[in-house]
């Protein structure tokens, strides 16, 4: 007969076994976001560092330049400007969750968790989970700080739904940042991704509204998909909009959710290959 102890181990093991692929894929995620959460408890001068530019730049646009902007269709600029604020510092984090990524992979790991059996979707999941509970605690302390500097969103509830549009724009660019971040060969070269965020931000509706641009820019900028978003989010929080009257513009909504379900199917496959790529 096996002892009790024995009995008790060899049902224990059974039970993990019956817990199946997704519970440990589940599990696997989890672990992940509890380690990129406790370094940011650790570290948190990286989340003020990554509020600076943004701040800095609502400051500099706001009450520098503020006086000399035009809103199309009239309007405070400094009104405009916030939701435009809140739409940047989601894109721009596409660069932090590179630099985290492309960390990880130079210390090696990237590769402790291939030589683990843990599920590849798992260690990137729970990357993206991670940035995205980082970018809620941006989004809150950006808005807390418009509204101190007294910006006042008109739209009521509807605040919600630009706060959401603006999570599912940052949720859909972490796969590109995890992508680039397994890429790139180090740190250094994630910070010249910057090189690529600048044009994707200032070639937009983030600052100034695309009709106030010469014609075959103005297009661009309200194609990018980052003006749907800014658009949306104006209209949500009952700020000026400035739009224009062009189809993207006038489904700004529509496109705010579409954008980002494109950017995921696209970058999502491709971030998992390249991880399963990756030499041991």
């Amino acid at each position: 007969m096996a002892r009790p102890a024995e009995a008790a181990g060899a049902a224990g093991v059974q039970v993990l076994r019956d817990r199946g692929r997704t519970y440990w894929v589940l599990a696997d995620c989890w672990n992940v976001v509890r380690r990129g959460l406790t370094h940011y408890q650790r570290q948190p001068i990286n989340i003020v560092w990554q509020l600076g530019f943004p701040i800095l730049s609502v400051l500099l646009y706001g009450y520098v330049f503020g006086s000399a902007m035009q809103v199309p269709g009239g309007g405070d600029y400094r009104d405009f400007l916030m939701p435009g604020m809140f739409v940047m510092t989601m894109a721009f984090g596409f660069i932090n969750t590179a630099t985290l990524v492309v960390y990880d992979s130079t210390k090696g790991v990237i590769d402790r968790f291939r030589s683990m059996p843990m599920s590849p979707s798992a260690v990137v999941a729970g990357r993206g989970v991670t940035d995205l509970i980082v970018a809620c605690a941006e989004l809150t302390i950006l808005m807390l700080t418009a509204l101190a500097m007294g910006w006042r969103p008109d739209g009521g509830f509807a605040f919600l739904g630009a706060f959401g549009l603006l999570l599912w724009l940052r949720f859909a660019l972490i796969w590109l940042g995890v992508w680039l971040g397994l890429l790139v060969p180090n740190p250094e070269a994630a910070g010249g991704l910057f090189a690529v965020a600048f044009p994707l931000t200032m070639i937009s509706s983030i600052f100034v509204a695309p009709q106030l641009m010469p014609d075959w820019l103005g297009h661009v900028a309200a194609w990018n998909p980052i003006s749907s978003t800014a658009a949306a989010t104006r209209e949500l929080f009952g700020t000026p909009v400035g739009g224009g009257d062009t189809w993207i513009e006038e489904h700004a909504l529509l496109m705010a959710g579409v954008w980002p379900v494109i950017l995921t199917l696209v970058f999502v496959p491709l971030a998992v290959r390249r991880f399963q790529k990756l030499s041991k």
